[in-house]
């Protein structure tokens, strides 16, 4: 970008030479009876426009030739001098603001906390260079006297130069902006970190886009009907892909909700297992079987997310049945000794803890037993577990008390349950005879 806008501006300067050269030549020698000449013409065919408002660097240019009492409306040695000293004064000040102004912002940023402005300032220092060393072109020509074509040409060109310069500006600032955020969020370990180079790309041509439609309409294009017929087209576009459209929504939402990072164990739906790849389309899930599941990031956005390794503590709730002939002080003594072998677990949250016999089941004595663990760790949670689960088999052993298991016992009545009856009592008899 740097070398295209110094190329054009040396274009420029060369061009404009050759075409100053030409016009000195084929000039009348009454310089003054031909700019009435065409005044007079031009107020004769009615086509006379009012005058142009100078801007800055036309007060600067005017301000040098009455500074050096240049009132000639051609082209003379002193012109040329001038505006060869624009060129020289514009590499010169060029020179000093990148050697002496952006030293002193560089040694001032390298004091700071902060690294954006290391980045910043080198970033910036290119499009400053460019944008000096157009001032100084642009002024030299207009120091130079040319045809009214010639000044429309240069007029264009000068405009497409600043603007191209304003925009390597702010694309160079955004850029560096951008790849700051993502050095953070990759630091910090944020979900977003992911779908920052694409997020980068989407921002970037959006940027692009915007910018070349203002230079468009700096050079007098149409804007507003090209924009009308993208939005026809654009709705078009959008009918057609509005699958990927959602998915890619559905990407936005989970990059600025971040419910799951890659390496973390989730749930979306009925689906459960680590997530490897998160993308614009698609989240992908390694399941605990080791099949790769791809899940639309629309379904994503649009399913309970349930993130398995973000757990602060893990919960424990089991049920221990104890056989009906269980007596009540013999059930005190183990809900009393079950909830003491969990409080003295060091891994257990005392404040969790709930052991009551609590139910009358179909089979058992009901006894229930809820805590939480210190570590989220799924591993020591299944040691902690192992471990009192051990305990509570010897403790209700040590008791002389049984786990009951699911019995059932049937009682006959009726006709059917006496001749059954019968038949059981008459069997010994047959066997004796």
């Amino acid at each position: 970008m740097k070398r295209l806008i110094l190329a054009l501006s040396c274009s420029l300067l060369f061009s404009a030479t050759a075409l100053a050269q030409e016009a000195g030549s084929a000039a009348p020698a009454d310089p003054t009876q031909a700019v009435n000449t065409a005044a007079a013409a031009a107020v004769a065919s009615g086509h006379a426009q009012p005058p142009r408002t100078p801007d800055f660097l036309e007060h600067l240019v005017d301000a040098t030739l009455e500074i050096f009492d240049v009132k000639s409306s051609g082209n003379t040695t002193t012109h040329y001098v001038i505006a060869a000293l624009f060129l020289v004064g514009s590499y010169l000040l060029r020179r000093g603001v990148t050697t002496f102004l952006f030293g002193f912002f560089k040694r001032l940023a390298s004091r700071t906390e902060s690294t954006l402005d290391d980045k910043l300032f080198p970033a910036l220092e290119g499009p400053v260079a460019a944008f000096i060393a157009i001032v100084g072109a642009v002024a030299a020509l207009k120091v130079l006297k040319f045809s009214e074509q010639a000044d429309a040409v240069f007029g264009y060109a000068s405009t497409v130069a600043f603007s191209l310069v304003l925009f390597w500006f702010f694309l160079r600032a955004f850029n560096t902006v951008l790849d700051h955020v993502h050095e953070l969020a990759r630091g910090r370990q944020l979900g977003i970190a992911a779908f920052m180079p694409w997020i980068k790309k989407s921002l970037i041509t959006v940027f692009v886009v915007f910018g070349l439609l203002m230079i468009a309409q700096s050079l007098g294009a149409d804007v507003k009907a090209f924009l009308a017929g993208l939005g026809l087209g654009g709705l078009a576009f959008a009918l057609a892909a509005q699958d990927t459209i959602a998915n890619i929504f559905g990407s936005v939402v989970v990059a600025i909700d971040q419910p799951f990072k890659i390496g973390e164990a989730v749930q979306i739906g009925t689906n459960v297992g680590v997530v490897e790849d998160i993308g614009l389309r698609s989240t992908k899930i390694r399941t605990l079987d080791k099949a790769l599941v791809i899940i639309p990031n629309k379904t994503v956005a649009a399913e309970a997310v349930t993130n398995l390794s973000r757990f602060t503590q893990r919960r424990v709730a089991q049920t221990l049945g104890l056989t009906y002939d269980t007596t009540p002080e013999q059930m005190e003594g183990i809900v009393a000794e079950l909830r003491r072998l969990i409080t003295e677990e060091p891994g257990v949250d005392k404040n969790s803890v709930v052991v009551s016999f609590n139910n009358y089941g179909a089979s058992s004595l009901d006894i229930l037993v809820v805590y939480l663990t210190v570590s989220p760790d799924f591993g020591e949670h299944l040691k902690i577990r192992e471990r009192l689960n051990l305990a509570f088999m010897r403790a209700v052993a040590a008791r002389g008390l049984s786990f009951a298991f699911p019995t059932q016992t049937v009682q006959l009545d009726g006709p059917v349950a006496r001749a059954l009856a019968g038949a059981a009592s008459s069997a010994p008899i047959a066997r004796e005879k």
